[in-house]
């Protein structure tokens, strides 16, 4: 037989859970953190930091921000399951993440198929916005287009006419290569692509690869590997003198995540787009640069940047809902947000989702035995777009 005592314990313990999860956003995030800790780790830390400052300020409306993350596998049909677990048994308030752009693309179905908010923090692939958009996914970091789009005008100075491409045969690799293509030859019409080498994610054959391109005799080389396919590229590319003489124009090359992977191999004269967090002089970066060194005794990395960035997104979409985690009401929130952030001002586009927040475009360099981007600029994303017209054609509708 039951105690009035126990009842009453037990009454209050629900009324405590009650309250207590009243007072508490919980964010549910997916990502492929055993696959890609490099840039992962770092994005874990940033969402930490901005997590620990918007409860330290209060919270929002009252109420604390909780994160509970997944690891997806860097599998798609995973990364679903997951979101599901975090929805149904975690009962998360709101779902963003996804690194890898296959699975960022089925967490946008995913999203779409149950109706709930997302914001797809890292995949770069354009149909998170465009071909397969919808109304429920916002997309932060700048795509594959923008990127590309901002290294499109220096690849035209070197005057190349014969290129080579590599990249890995995924969707974000293709999408690249695509938006590659089509804005040189805009830019600078008579360009020929003489070779094209697409790899397996994560299986890269450097010498093969190398070889190829050696043999095709190319004026100039665009690259999208990444991580370790990036690293034994480069290897293999130093041993053979592929990259002698030749222009190399390699997306995301410049991130800290792997250029601290080169170290002393690092090639001279690539031109990238990265984050060269040591050398950016203004105010906002300086105050997140102090705080995430102090929290984590560590120098943040591009990972850091856009976990940072994708809480404070989440942050300021729920500051304009009153709290409120309601799809409809976020999804409202969202379109035209502006969002304080350590690049800058970053705006949600009503029109396609996708936020204007930019990236630095400049060369690698070794100093003191070490990779690091000089000769830099920030690109703003909101510079970097199709014209409205194209981007309503582009999503059909939506």
């Amino acid at each position: 037989m039951t105690s009035p005592l126990s009842t009453v314990v037990a009454a209050l313990a629900l009324c405590w859970s009650a309250a207590h999860a009243q007072g508490t956003i919980k964010i549910g995030e997916i990502n492929s953190y055993k696959a890609q800790p490099a840039f992962l780790e770092p994005y874990k830390k940033g969402m930490e930091l901005a997590v620990a400052q918007v409860n330290a300020a209060g919270g929002i409306a009252g109420k604390q921000l909780q994160l509970v993350t997944r690891d997806d596998n860097a599998s798609p049909g995973d990364a679903v399951r997951a979101a599901e677990e975090l929805l149904t048994r975690e009962k998360a308030d709101v779902l963003m993440g996804s690194f890898l752009s296959h699975v960022g693309l089925a967490l946008t179905d995913f999203a779409q198929q149950k109706k709930r908010f997302f914001l797809a923090a890292e995949p770069l692939t354009d149909k998170i916005v465009w071909e397969q958009g919808n109304r429920y996914t916002f997309r932060l970091r700048p795509s594959t287009y923008m990127q590309v789009a901002m290294l499109v005008p220096e690849a035209a100075k070197l005057q190349k006419k014969r290129w080579a491409i590599v990249y890995p045969n995924y969707e974000y690799g293709q999408s690249a290569v695509a938006t590659f293509k089509k804005l040189l030859q805009q830019a600078q019409p008579g360009v020929e692509f003489v070779a094209e080498q697409a790899t397996p994610l994560g299986k890269v054959d450097a010498g093969s690869v190398v070889q190829a391109l050696q043999d095709a005799k190319p004026d100039a080389i665009f690259n999208v590997l990444f991580a370790a396919d990036l690293a034994k590229f480069v290897r293999e590319g130093n041993t053979r003198g592929l990259f002698q003489g030749r222009g190399v124009v390699s997306l995301l090359s410049g991130e800290p995540e792997y250029l601290d992977t080169l170290k002393g191999e690092t090639p001279e004269g690539w031109i990238v787009t990265g984050y060269p967090w040591y050398a950016i002089q203004t105010p906002a970066h300086q105050a997140f640069l102090d705080a995430y060194q102090q929290r984590f005794k560590d120098y943040p990395r591009a990972g850091s940047i856009v976990g940072y960035n994708a809480i404070l997104s989440i942050a300021e979409g729920l500051k304009k809902t009153g709290g409120s985690a309601d799809t409809e009401k976020l999804i409202a929130a969202f379109r035209s947000l502006e969002v304080n952030t350590p690049f800058g001002p970053i705006t949600y586009r009503a029109q396609d989702h996708q936020s204007t927040m930019g990236a630095y475009v400049g060369k690698t360099a070794l100093r003191q035995g070490k990779g690091v981007m000089v000769d830099f600029s920030y690109q703003d994303g909101s510079k970097f777009q199709p014209s409205d017209e194209e981007v309503k054609k582009l999503r059909k509708g939506q």
